[in-house]
């Protein structure tokens, strides 16, 4: 019995020794073949350098011209970062749940790789992981995520080709960077925006170990589609972590007892400039093809954030008024039963109740619960807040009838509001909430440099969201009095002068296309006789400026003088009604057209693109529109003083000529030096000089009188707000009917413009003009244009001259002349009146005055 037990410990020892034996040799062998496989398949494997040069597919990014984000325009959300701007509790996060050995070793976990080929023995499976963050990576960037043994082989491969060529902190950065998280995250720092909203440099403990647990399984653990099993995957990072000794007892406690809260984030943009947003995507896309939004391009624009700000707030609040004029049109929904249902219901159901109703972005959805005796109303906002309106923020709500007509003010809340109503609120400055609606009118600002063209500012209705049609670029109406300004420079160019008299009577003309006679009117419906050019234009008659037209100017003078300031040619009606702005136009039409007068006389290209980078930031593209050349710092041609100077001194020897120019001939050229567009000189052939298109003489005078519109005429309001040492011209606009109203204006450093119309060219309403309803927009958009400096003046150009007239005659003042009708005016020294042989004004239409 001995004997047999003594044998069978012999054969036991035998057979583990043999076993071991052969577990050696397979060993030896496998490494023997994997080596040989690798020297085999290493010169067709990929170079681990493609991984800097392989681009991440990368969204479009627009900012202004500050550097303020506008928005991100693509399907994958992804931001690049660098080791040192991850937490380093992340990076613990990621070797503890993904590769604990990762800084040891050279990108093979062989410990793993064994125990993926026991389990492929012994179920006869081949599974996933055993994979190091060296060989994801490798998966990541050259493989796909078949699980194959051939694929592990090369995943193997590449990981040590990998290891040779970058550090570790290049390797995690690389890896940081390309993983999927879910939600179309991609890239840690993605993913943090849009689980937590927040930079990847702020994100906790608990919400790096929630990130890192989400990486296995991202459409299944991500936090915002599932959070118990998010949950669960932090709970077995924060171990890991804690068993790897990268955090404490008490972190680690702290952290797994924390609430896990995500909600899903959109893209954290710092200016609102949707209307923006789209141009670019749109230009981009024209220049560069389809896959603009994939490559990382980097696009600033011309926006300066400040005045696009105030621009939004402008036309918000300039609507949002409108409609409140216009009355309350009720409640955008009711929850029936309202009493009974308001008791059953639960917050979530109320809350999913107002999740049908749209969100403007300054307005909120909102259900009243209760009505109070001190009629105040208790609301629940679709945020889950509970707060209430008060009476002085709800009784501006008189009930909408239709838009010309509204019924009485409301004496009790009873007659606004009942339990159980879907309402719009808005925010207001001192707390607290007021009752408001959706505007039913829409609007347009939109403001450029007048002497490079570069759009500053541009908001192309009340919300992208609800409507997308861009109303500055799009959006073509009649200007109406907004246009005025260019029939009377037209007739400066035809030499009439700011004090030529022009008829304000009755108009009687034959209509084509209408049943009856033409008859236009002035906005007050009576006529006011003789009229200086000036006071015509200042007091927007529009008989007076009918009359200039037709019976001064000429359509034809007139249309070949105003077609280069921008409009087209097919929008220029060729009868009367182009004085009264019956053509049409956008809003960036005006603008640009506005920005040659402020400019001193020349035409302008708007564009909003300022350059465009790479995803590695190299500047490809860097807009060179035609400037007006106010900043070039050109230099006088000294040959033209020198041939002044030669008269005088006929003994300057040419050796000396350069030097012999006298300081002040210098001086007073450079004064009032203007670089011409055909004789730049080569020291600024790369600056493309914008052409003249009328003369600066004329721009001139078009200023000053437009700067009386501001300080006396329909534009006061904007001379009273902004200051009376604003240097403001500008005109209002109002259409037939009220259907347009429009305020342009500028000053030395901004063309900007204001539209606001109804979509289906309906009346806005009783009382609508362009001083009330577009004029406030604008005070508001322009307000902050200055930055608190004063804003840059042209100069008087040389040939003009201040002229003591007679305000009724429009005559050069004499000793007959009363001193109370004494004014002056300026005029082109080659205009001057002279009134010497001035007859009584030719009625062409054959008309009576009768005031």
């Amino acid at each position: 019995m001995f004997e047999y037990e003594k044998n069978n410990k012999i054969k036991w020892q035998s057979r583990v020794v043999l076993f071991f034996g052969l577990g050696i040799a397979s060993i030896i062998t496998l490494l023997m073949v994997i080596f040989s496989a690798y020297f085999f398949v290493e010169p067709s494997l990929p170079n681990a350098e493609r991984i800097r040069e392989i681009p991440l597919e990368t969204p479009l990014r627009i900012y202004s011209r500050d550097g303020r984000l506008i928005d991100e325009v693509g399907v994958r959300k992804r931001i690049n970062i660098s080791y040192e701007d991850m937490p380093q509790h992340l990076i613990n996060a990621f070797v503890a749940a993904e590769d604990q050995r990762f800084f040891d070793h050279s990108g093979i976990d062989y410990r793993g790789i064994l125990r993926a080929a026991f389990r492929m023995i012994s179920t006869g499976r081949i599974s996933g992981g055993g994979s190091t963050l060296t060989q994801q990576l490798a998966r990541e960037y050259f493989l796909n995520r078949k699980v194959m043994f051939t694929r592990k082989v090369l995943e193997v491969f590449l990981a040590y080709k990998i290891e040779q060529e970058f550090t570790k902190k290049e390797i995690m950065t690389f890896y940081a960077n390309k993983v999927y998280f879910g939600q179309r995250a991609y890239g840690v720092a993605a993913a943090a925006q849009v689980f937590f909203g927040k930079n990847i440099q702020d994100i906790s403990l608990s919400e790096a170990a929630t990130l890192a647990g989400v990486l296995p399984a991202p459409s299944n653990y991500n936090p915002v589609r599932n959070s118990t099993l998010a949950r669960i995957r932090r709970g077995y990072v924060l171990n890991r972590m804690y068993d790897l000794n990268f955090i404490d007892e008490e972190s680690y406690k702290a952290s797994k007892d924390s609430p896990l809260i995500s909600k899903l984030h959109g893209t954290s943009n710092e200016l609102s400039a949707p209307y923006v947003a789209e141009m670019v995507r749109i230009e981009m896309i024209n220049k560069y093809g389809g896959n603009v939004t994939r490559e990382g391009f980097k696009v600033f624009t011309t926006i300066d954030s400040g005045i696009q700000r105030d621009s939004n707030y402008g036309l918000q609040k300039g609507l949002l008024e409108y409609t409140q004029r216009h009355g309350y049109r009720g409640p955008i929904g009711k929850i029936e039963n309202s009493v009974n249902n308001l008791q059953q219901l639960s917050l979530t159901d109320l809350l999913l109740e107002m999740e049908k109703y749209p969100n403007p972005n300054v307005l909120e959805v909102a259900v009243v619960t209760k009505l109070n005796p001190d009629n105040s109303a208790n609301i629940i906002l679709r945020s889950g807040e509970q707060s209430s309106l008060l009476w002085n923020t709800i009784r501006w709500a008189k009930p909408y009838i239709d838009g010309q007509n509204t019924g009485p003010n409301p004496k009790t809340i009873e007659d606004v509001l009942t339990a159980g109503d879907v309402i719009y609120i808005m925010p207001i400055t001192i707390g607290g909430y007021a009752l408001s609606q959706l505007p039913i009118a829409q609007g347009a600002v939109v403001s450029i440099d007048p002497f490079d063209g570069a759009i500053t500012s541009l908001s192309g209705g009340f919300d992208y969201s609800l409507n997308k049609f861009n109303h500055v670029t799009q959006g073509s109406r009649q200007p109406g009095s907004a246009f005025k300004p260019f029939i009377y420079s037209a007739a400066l160019e035809q030499g009439n002068t700011a004090a030529t008299i022009i008829l304000d009577a009755p108009v009687v003309l034959p209509s084509s296309e209408l049943e009856k006679n033409w008859r236009p009117s002035n906005y007050t419906g009576r006529f006011y006789g003789e009229q200086r050019l000036r006071e015509a234009l200042v007091r927007s008659l529009n008989l007076a400026s009918v009359r200039l037209l037709l019976d001064n100017t000429g359509i034809t003078n007139a249309i070949n003088h105003i077609q280069p300031f921008g409009f087209k040619k097919d929008s220029l009606p060729l009868n009367g009604g182009l004085a009264l702005g019956a053509g049409s136009a956008t809003p960036l039409d005006m603008a640009q057209a506005y920005a040659v007068f402020a400019n001193g006389g020349y035409i302008v290209k708007p564009h909003i693109i300022d350059h465009i980078r790479t995803i590695d930031d190299e500047v490809i593209y860097r807009n060179n529109a035609p400037v007006v050349c106010r900043k070039c710092e050109l230099t006088p041609d000294h040959k033209k003083i020198l041939e002044s100077e030669m008269d005088k001194n006929s003994f300057i020897q040419d050796s000396d000529e350069k030097m012999y120019i006298s300081l002040s001939k210098m001086s007073e050229v450079a004064e009032t030096y203007q670089p011409d567009a055909n004789q730049a000189p080569e020291l600024f052939q790369d600056i493309k000089l914008a052409k003249r298109i009328i003369s600066e003489q004329n721009a001139f005078l078009m200023r000053d009188i437009m700067r009386d519109v501001i300080r006396r005429g329909t534009g006061v309001r904007a001379w009273r707000v902004l200051g009376r040492e604003r240097n403001l011209s500008g005109k209002t606009g109002t259409t037939n009917d009220r259907r347009d109203t429009w305020f342009a204006g500028f000053s030395g450093n901004i063309s900007a413009v204001v539209w606001v119309g109804n979509d289906d060219n309906k009346p806005l309403g009783s009382g609508e003009q362009g001083s009330r309803t577009a004029l406030p927009i604008w005070i508001e958009a322009v307000r902050n244009a200055w930055n608190g400096t004063s804003d840059y003046q042209l100069p008087m150009p040389k040939g003009m001259i201040s002229v003591s007239i007679s305000r009724i005659t429009g005559c050069p003042a004499d000793a007959s002349t009363d001193i109370k009708d004494i004014i002056f005016e300026i005029f082109r020294e080659d205009h001057l009146p002279t009134c010497e042989d001035r007859e009584e004004l030719r009625d062409i239409f054959s008309t009576k005055i009768s005031h």
